[in-house]
């Protein structure tokens, strides 16, 4: 059983920077995973911030390029989401995400606030 443990939520101030990390447990299968962040806004749906393969190629959701970065340690199982420049909008629950040959996986979610 695949499980996703997040950490690095919080509340910070408009132009801060956050870190979150996922480290994933569990299965060798999560090492071909494609790993991503999720976040989730108040009655909003649920939307992809970022994507990073098992070889490194990235994809980012337009509103987080050149703000946020993605990144992952193969040999920890851990993927990583750098967020600079932090605007109110981003405010959310992020999700780490594995999808392991279309299986997806789920972590249980982290707040991000970004407030004054």
């Amino acid at each position: 059983q695949v499980q996703l443990v997040e950490l690095g939520g919080g509340l910070v101030q408009p132009g801060g920077s956050l870190r979150l990390s996922c480290a994933a447990s569990g299965s060798e299968l999560i090492r071909a995973a494609v790993m991503g962040w999720y976040r989730q806004a108040p009655g909003k749906q649920r939307e992809l911030v970022a994507s990073i393969t098992n070889a490194g190629k990235t994809n980012y959701q337009d509103s987080v390029k050149g703000r946020f970065s993605i990144s992952r340690d193969n040999a920890k199982n851990t993927v990583y989401l750098q967020m600079n420049s932090l605007k109110p909008e981003d405010t959310a629950v992020y999700y780490c995400n594995a999808n392991a040959f279309a299986i997806h996986h789920w972590g249980q979610g982290t707040q991000v606030t970004v407030s004054s």
